[in-house]
């Protein structure tokens, strides 16, 4: 139990020192080259939409791509995009060009919430 115990410690170890090694020179958090991209690509399945939150850059394309039995939609809460009906294997895309973060939903589905957080300047 013992070798266990200090396995464990020596995992977390590693994790803080490397959590550390991510923070900028001004002390917060540096991002990961992963946390904000120019696009991304959401499934939906399991009457959810995966990853239900994505940070992109200004000017990027988002994809999303039903892999439900069911139709679902993209539907923003503010009147920006609306997928209309996403059979299986149906794609929708949009291109973000303002900063801000954009809540959206299915139709068919109110409870599906997710939302796309966009960062940058506008061009």
């Amino acid at each position: 139990m013992p070798r266990a115990a200090l396995f464990i410690g020596t995992i977390a170890l590693v994790a803080l020192l490397y959590a550390g090694a991510r923070q900028d020179r001004n002390g917060g958090a540096a991002l990961a080259s992963t946390d904000v991209t120019r696009a991304s690509q959401i499934t939906i399945v399991d009457d959810s939409f995966k990853p239900a939150m994505v940070t992109v850059t200004v000017g990027s394309k988002v994809t999303w791509t039903n892999h439900d039995d069911d139709p679902h939609t993209v539907t923003s809460v503010q009147p920006l995009f609306d997928s209309k009906g996403l059979a299986q294997g149906d794609t929708y895309s949009f291109v973000f060009h303002k900063p801000g973060t954009y809540a959206y939903y299915c139709k068919v589905h109110p409870f599906m919430k997710a939302s796309i957080v966009v960062k940058g300047t506008q061009p």
